[in-house]
């Protein structure tokens, strides 16, 4: 139910509804996501790019934290101390230029939603960054808030746990902190990027 691409019908009338509440959003092919995210953000620019297994599988990821076009935080952010350096890591990690990662539902009435355990992200998505970017396969699409919560709770969840078994070593995962971004004040601000196709969970 929640790995299939939504029709195109509804991808439109989603990308118009996420446009009245303020959040610019486009389609395009798997083959040319890559480029066009990167065409959002200016050289030199600083970038952090979050935990996300679209940026990792569309290869956008490693074109940020592996290229020298780009400031990326993320190798900056790993190279820091836990032990000393706990508070400038939580700078590092929440403001920046611009924050690149998915999210894990997006209803027909333009509304996004994002699921956390440790909640990192939820701080420059809803507030500290410059500018914000999701990268998100259509199969995220979904009607309402209530349906939002069963695809993360039902699909995603099970998936995060997986991956977080085999990256880490733990037990699994779980929902902790949830936002949902229901609008953006701040014009040209947040932009997504719908791939025609089934990306990341």
């Amino acid at each position: 139910m929640f790995d299939q691409k939504a029709e195109l019908s509804i991808v439109q009338s989603t990308i118009e509804a996420l446009k009245a509440n303020g959040i610019e959003a486009v389609l395009v092919s798997r083959s040319e996501v890559k480029e066009k995210v990167l065409s959002f953000i200016p050289e030199n620019s600083e970038v952090m790019t979050m935990t996300s297994v679209t940026l990792d599988e569309l290869g956008i990821s490693d074109a940020i934290n592996n290229s020298d076009k780009y400031i990326g935080l993320k190798p900056k952010l790993y190279g820091m101390n836990k032990e000393t350096q706990a508070k400038d890591m939580k700078i590092v990690g929440a403001v920046h230029e611009f924050a690149l990662g998915s999210v894990h539902a997006v209803t027909e009435d333009g509304q996004v939603v994002i699921a956390s355990l440790t909640g990192s992200q939820i701080p420059a998505y809803a507030y500290t960054a410059d500018n914000v970017i999701w990268v998100i396969g259509t199969q995220k699409i979904v009607k309402d808030l209530t349906q939002a919560m069963e695809r993360i709770n039902t699909h995603t969840l099970p998936l995060e746990s997986q991956r977080a078994r085999e990256a880490y070593g733990v037990p699994g995962s779980f929902v902790a902190k949830t936002l949902i971004f229901s609008k953006e004040i701040i014009p040209n601000r947040v932009k997504i990027v719908f791939v025609d196709d089934v990306i990341g969970y």
